[in-house]
């Protein structure tokens, strides 16, 4: 879980934001179907089947960070580079993919039984027990809002910032 918080909510926008002047200028357009691929991508590789299989498998474990890194760096680029008259739709897209991961995260928690395989070839064969899938969706539940909500934060004030340099002055 730590991987994949790192790869989609710090390495992703810190890569897009080193790279940003590489990145092309219509990308912003696709904001949504970035959102949607993210989410899509990210709850794919959730599913039970597709999870256990990954973490049994090193080349599927690579492909599934891969991918999410992949459709985070879309998705981040695509929301950074959203024109001042679109910053509604970069927080907006922040928001509700925060919420959608976090129920992810909460249905972890929750559950009250192992939603993946107990005894995947993980941790030196000792498997991913219920107390893991809850400290993984705790991670989740932390880390959602925290880049997330911070991202929209971010949105939002450079949003105010421009707003208020392009708000007349008036001197007496």
């Amino acid at each position: 879980m730590i991987q994949h918080v790192v790869l989609m909510n710090v390495a992703a926008p810190i890569v897009v934001l080193v790279a940003l002047r590489y990145v092309p200028n219509g990308l912003w357009r696709s904001w949504h179907g970035a959102t949607a691929v993210q989410l899509g991508v990210f709850w794919m590789w959730h599913a039970p089947v597709l999870m256990n299989a990954a973490m049994s498998s090193h080349t599927l474990h690579l492909l599934m960070q891969v991918s999410l890194f992949a459709v985070a760096l879309w998705f981040w680029a695509a929301i950074l580079t959203l024109p001042a008259s679109r910053r509604w739709a970069g927080i907006f897209s922040l928001l509700v993919t925060a919420k959608i991961f976090c129920l992810l995260a909460a249905l972890m928690i929750f559950a009250g039984r192992p939603l993946f395989a107990i005894g995947m070839g993980m941790h030196d064969g000792e498997g991913i027990t219920l107390a893991d899938q809850e400290l993984a969706g705790l991670i989740m539940i932390v880390a959602c809002p925290l880049f997330y909500i911070s991202g929209g934060v971010y949105i939002a004030a450079r949003w105010l910032f421009e707003l208020d340099a392009q708000t007349p002055r008036f001197t007496s």
